[in-house]
């Protein structure tokens, strides 16, 4: 049996989301899938518990490595899949059982690059919608690609994951498209950068076959180990020549990275502002100081407004304004109202 899907979980103590994750995958209506789990150094029973799936089913392929970090997980399980096209999961996520036959009879309709879907995030018992400005169930060629998406994955960090797509796997040996090493945050981005310079016919769906927990201690959440400010200023420096050379105005592209950092900064600023007990708030305040005086977000601010003012809302007019002004004492109390005026809609 020819594997049509290669599907690679990359596994780091994530045994309490694992059973349910596992079982989605071996549900899966397209039965020629391979599921490739690389347990990257896991220290609690995330190994046993893919073990015993694995005896119950073939198609699963448990890896280990020394803890390296998603990326090299995910590049290991790249060399070792088999199948017509690749897609991910995230070990404490789970999929719809019909998702990967659903991506892939989509994908072989006219042989595209890349299957995008939209999503489902689950935060504190509310569920969240992840949807793109592209059409949807329409041809996109390369024209498009350039215009339209990259200049998405440029400008907007919404497009960042690799779990809500499929790609077509020697598109990505052909050209050397891999996750980078030593970038503990936006690795999935830099991804897509790559794949999507290359790609030439892609389809954008409204199928939703894709739920995304967003549990304590990830790193969309864990403001103690991620310096996310920090992330987000490497990925604003990191030049993607592929990239800049199919815009071609250098201006045009500083201009959308100045759009995520920015977009990126004023997320943080929620973020570090909210009240923890982790983290005192003359320790969270000094952070939002830092950030807002930084010298690229001086340099950034004004190719943010350029690029997006007439677009903001008046919140975000407003904190735009003050950051501007480096008013933390304002960005503090605007924050602090939002949060109020959200909580008694």
């Amino acid at each position: 049996m020819s594997t049509k899907v290669s599907v690679i979980i990359p596994v780091y103590n994530a045994e309490k989301y694992l059973v349910p994750c596992i079982e989605s995958l071996i549900s899966q209506t397209l039965e020629e899938c391979e599921f490739i789990f690389i347990n990257d150094g896991s220290q609690d029973g995330s190994a046993g518990i893919i073990e015993s799936f694995a005896k119950l089913d073939s198609r699963i392929k448990l890896i280990h490595q020394n803890n390296q970090g998603v990326s090299m997980a995910r590049n290991h399980g790249l060399r070792l899949a088999s199948g017509e096209y690749v897609g991910f999961v995230d070990a404490d996520d789970y999929v719809e059982k019909d998702m990967f036959e659903t991506l892939y009879w989509t994908a072989k309709e006219e042989d595209y690059d890349v299957v995008i879907s939209i999503f489902e995030t689950e935060i504190a018992g509310s569920k969240v919608i992840t949807t793109y400005p592209f059409p949807t169930d329409t041809k996109l060629a390369r024209g498009f690609i350039e215009q339209e998406i990259i200049t998405y994955l440029l400008k907007s960090d919404q497009m960042n994951t690799v779990w809500n797509k499929l790609y077509k796997r020697t598109l990505i040996f052909d050209h050397g498209v891999e996750f980078p090493q030593n970038m503990p945050l936006g690795e999935d981005g830099y991804f897509n950068m790559s794949f999507f310079s290359h790609a030439q016919l892609v389809i954008s769906k409204s199928y939703r076959g894709y739920h995304y927990r967003e549990v304590a201690g990830s790193a969309t959440r864990n403001i103690l180990e991620k310096d996310y400010f920090k992330r987000a200023l490497e990925v604003y420096l990191q030049d993607v020549p592929k990239v800049e050379d199919i815009i071609g105005n250098q201006h045009k592209v500083k201009q959308l990275k100045s759009t995520k950092l920015m977009r990126s900064v004023m997320a943080n600023i929620h973020v570090y502002l909210n009240p923890t007990h982790e983290i005192s708030f003359h320790q969270r305040f000094r952070y939002v100081t830092n950030m807002v005086k930084h010298p690229i977000v001086s340099e950034a601010l004004p190719l943010f407004c350029e690029q997006e003012y007439d677009n903001l809302g008046r919140y975000e007019k407003l904190m735009t304004y003050l950051i501007q002004k480096k008013s933390i004492a304002g960005l503090y109390f605007c924050t602090k109202y939002s949060k109020l005026k959200s909580k008694s809609i």
